[in-house]
């Protein structure tokens, strides 16, 4: 972890200035500041948080959602001062999280091979006012190696790439004593490989599937839904409070079902804790 300077804090001022970056919603049921439109009616202007950037960022490559990247960032162990290795930057929605995350004294060095990907990374990191939080190079991690300079020095490692096993050396080199690793693989068969790479020199090694469900939940009748997914439940009350206090026999349903939020398969999630040699 990087020492804490008392002089340098973040800023958690949400209200969006003149010259501001915003994320524009057309939505009706969003949180913001309500400005009218030009074309009639009105938009949302809200301030780009992680969780807003990650929905709205240029795909310039697959991406992590809000259910995956939480689960990292905890099983990372990621805290204000850290030092974290990623590999494979793409479109930078983990990224910004994990720059929060180390936020105000830590920091993130992100990789990628692709060097107009990196560019553009490093852009987005301009204009959503990261560029002091993470540092952006071009490098074949899995050919090279992540370079010697942090040997030792990183808390937490994240690697997103086609043949990740190939990384794992240079990764038992840089983490400190008990450093975590989290590899995400779209296929399993990535993940069998990867953890048989592992056992050498790490231990603890897990591997997670993270599957998000949302769910609407109100008051009604199940004419008024359809059960079209199999996700509907209901549960009766059959007495409840009246208004002035008495009790109602009245039976009420309360019915939930999924929503359009529902994320399937993404990939897997897989950690492992490097070794401590005495």
């Amino acid at each position: 972890m990087l020492p804490i300077d008392p002089t340098n804090k973040l800023s958690l001022n949400r209200r969006i200035m003149e010259g501001d970056l915003v994320v524009v919603y057309e939505r009706y049921d969003t949180f913001g500041s309500k400005v009218f439109s030009s074309k009639g009616g009105f938009v949302y202007l809200l301030a780009p948080t992680p969780e807003l950037w990650t929905l709205v960022l240029s795909h310039r490559t697959q991406i992590l959602y809000i259910a995956d990247i939480s689960f990292v960032v905890m099983y990372l162990e990621i805290v204000p001062g850290c030092v974290v290795l990623e590999s494979g930057t793409g479109s930078g929605s983990l990224t910004t999280s994990l720059a929060r995350a180390i936020a105000p004294n830590g920091h993130v060095y992100t990789f990628d091979f692709h060097e107009q990907r990196a560019a553009s990374a490093r852009e987005d990191f301009e204009r959503t006012g990261l560029s002091s939080l993470v540092t952006v190079g071009v490098r074949d991690i899995q050919g090279e190696g992540f370079p010697d300079e942090f040997f030792g020095r990183a808390d937490s490692v994240f690697l997103d790439l086609p043949q990740p096993w190939l990384a794992i050396p240079s990764v038992s080199k840089v983490l400190q004593q008990d450093g975590v690793l989290c590899s995400f693989s779209p296929c399993i068969e990535q993940v069998q490989r990867s953890c048989e790479t592992l056992k050498s020199h790490f231990t603890d090694i897990r591997t997670f599937e993270v599957l998000l469900h949302a769910y609407e939940v109100r008051e009604g009748n199940l004419g008024s839904w359809q059960d079209t997914d199999g996700g509907l439940h209901k549960s009766n009350k059959k007495r409840q409070r009246s208004a002035n206090g008495l009790e109602s026999s009245k039976p009420k349903t309360i019915m939930a079902r999924r929503n359009g939020e529902t994320r399937g398969h993404t990939g897997y999630l897989t950690f492992a804790r490097l070794k401590c040699t005495m």
